[in-house]
């Protein structure tokens, strides 16, 4: 493996992000998480960061079929999961059903 003065530039710069990152005291089953219950730690985390655009450039969420947060938005094979509506939806449909 080859040492940080013998990487690309580019490299050694995003690689460099992590250490900023504000998620990077978390527990990887945190960041890793598929589920917004359980990843509200590090999305938390994501919303102070400032290294949101470095992340999503070396993670690539979307081309990797990553799972997990990641520029501040949770992934679910390599797609952004929509929070918050999905939720909303299901109540909603619960409480039609239970008025009729």
């Amino acid at each position: 493996m080859p040492t940080p003065s013998e990487q690309p530039p580019r490299t050694r710069e995003l690689a460099g992000w992590r250490a900023a990152a504000a998620c990077s005291g978390l527990p990887p089953q945190i960041v890793f998480a598929q589920h917004a219950s359980t990843a509200g730690p590090a999305l938390r985390a994501c919303a102070r960061c400032p290294v949101v655009r470095e992340c999503e450039e070396a993670v690539a969420p979307a081309e990797s079929w990553f799972d997990g947060v990641s520029a501040g938005r949770l992934w679910r094979n390599g797609r952004p999961v929509a929070l918050g509506r999905q939720r909303t939806r299901r109540r909603d449909r619960r409480q039609k059903g239970t008025k009729r």
